[in-house]
Formats: structure tokens, sequence, C-alpha cells
């Protein structure tokens, strides 16, 4: 973590989107991933706004808080970048990393791409998709977009602590928790939620579904096998980021993070073992005149 303010970025789907995902999961989410991160590289290297190189952790989520499918991606990003030259430290300017709408850009690269995985057949529609496969992948130009595709939100959080204790709530996590269980059984599962609709104790809300009802839900979130949910990008790239990390911090004058010394192993001198070449475990020693014993042999029982 840098000594710096960071930034929340969330890009969230619309559910006439999430329902292609749904079908197209390992083509989708990527798809979700590479648009979002392409809109904000590319904003913040342009000359009008920062003209920086980012860093971008962003972490993929596909359930809302009563297990309903909500694709989004969190994206926690410090607030400026490397400039172009790797010279400087660009700080952005509080109270939002980027002073730009960038849903726009969002919306233009996720369309266009999503447009070209259907012309190529990379796209499956089944169920209640198929009859009407055309039409799925068409969203309303102008300013019906606005609402038609994704909602993204940028929120400041100051210090790099909140920032690591915000995240990693979101990494490792599956679709409920066993603290929202109130009970299960055979005829059903109640758990809580959080109802965003409603405000103050109203939010939170008590559901009861059928075992099979409940599996299916939590099925949904299932992704696919070797699919990667936490991804970096810009100055967090994982074969640079050391390098980039290291300029950052010399450019800000913050000493590297203290890290415990590898300590230095004193010199065996052990023999090797005569039978696999390792190094000789020493359980007892005997001294010349105490000749070792070895244990009775056990007797069965008649």
């Amino acid at each position: 973590m840098l000594p710096v303010g960071y930034f929340h970025v969330v890009f969230t789907l619309p559910a006439q989107v999430a329902d292609i995902a749904l079908q197209n999961k390992a083509s989708v989410y990527g798809l979700l991933f590479q648009a979002a991160s392409e809109t904000m590289t590319t904003i913040a290297a342009d000359p009008k706004h920062l003209c920086a190189r980012i860093g971008i952790t962003a972490v993929l989520h596909t359930w809302g808080s009563a297990m309903t499918h909500h694709p989004h991606i969190h994206m926690i990003e410090p607030g400026g970048g490397l400039s172009s030259d790797g010279s400087q430290w660009v700080s952005s300017r509080p109270p939002i990393l980027l002073p730009v709408r960038l849903g726009k850009l969002f919306r233009r690269l996720f369309l266009t791409r999503l447009m070209a995985l259907h012309r190529t057949g990379r796209l499956a529609f089944h169920g209640s998709l198929a009859p009407c496969r055309p039409a799925c992948v068409s969203v309303p130009s102008g300013a019906g977009q606005e609402k038609a595709l994704g909602r993204l939100r940028q929120a400041t959080v100051c210090r790099p602590e909140t920032v690591l204790a915000y995240l990693s709530r979101y990494t490792h996590r599956v679709a409920i928790s066993n603290s929202r269980l109130l009970c299960f059984d055979w005829a059903g599962v109640t758990f809580r939620y959080k109802d965003y609709r409603r405000g103050g104790a109203d939010r939170q809300q008590v559901m009861t579904l059928s075992p099979d009802e409940f599996i299916h839900h939590f099925l949904l979130h299932v992704l696919p096998k070797g699919f990667h949910r936490i991804r970096h990008y810009g100055l967090l790239t994982g074969a640079t980021r050391k390098a980039h990390l290291d300029r950052v911090r010399q450019l800000l004058g913050v000493a590297p993070p203290v890290t415990a010394d590898a300590q230095v192993e004193p010199e065996d001198t052990r023999p090797p073992c005569p039978c696999c070449g390792g190094h000789v475990i020493v359980i007892e020693t005997f001294e010349r005149w105490c000749r070792p014993r070895a244990p009775p042999h056990s007797v069965a029982s008649t």
C-alpha cells in the first residue's frame, strides 16, 4: 500500500446484460474486466485529465445481498499515477479520482466488444434467451443508454489501512456467510439480507427459500474453472509491480516497508545420510558404554 489517498470505483452491469453473462460467464465476466480496466487506464493517461499511469486492483462480485445475480467489479486505486517518463508522481484532485464521466467510454467499449462476441458466435443463448437472441445484445442508444448499461460510482477512501480492511472483505467471500443464516431444515432456509431500497432499521429483511431454490441461488455464483476474480492492472501488474512501487516511494520520499531480515542459518556440519543423501536428523546420542536396546516385542493377548 502506498501512503496516498485511495479511491473506490464500481462498474455494474444491468439485468438484461447480466442474463447474458449468466449463460456466458467466462466471456462476459472477462469482457467486464477488460472494459472497466481499459476505461480507467485510458482516461487516466489522457493529457486532458491525469496524464499518468495508474494502478488498479479489481475484484469481481456476482451477487447481491439476497444472492441475486448482480455482476459488478470493485476497483481500488491509489489517488494518482506515475508520469509517462517515470520522473514524477502525479496526484489526482479530490474528491474523485478522474473528473470526467467514465460511464460513456465504459459503455462504448463493453457494447462494441459484446457485439463482436455475438457476431463471432462466442455467445450462447439458452432457455428464455433463445427466442430473442438477436435482441439480447441490443441496448438503447442516446439518453436511454445511460440507464441501460451499468452504474458507476467513485468514492474516496482516505487511509491505506482502511483500503486494506475494506478490500479484504471482498476478495475471498462466497455468496452468503454462516452468520446470516437464521435457521434451515428440510422445509426451507431462512437468512438475513439487506434491502437497499429501504432505509434505517427496515433495511434488514428476512427471506426464506426452499432448499433446492437456495442451492440454485448459491450455484449461480460459481465461477468457471480457472477464472481469476482478482486482477491487477497498470502499476500493479505482477511482473513490474515491485519496480513501480519502489519508484513511486522514491518519488514520494517514503522509505520502503520494513520487512524482517532473513535469518542466516548456521553452517550445517551434520554428515549426509548414506541412504538418501539428505541431512541427518539427530534424535538421540548414546555414549560408548551405553548400548541401545530395542523395545520389547508386543505379545498378542490370548
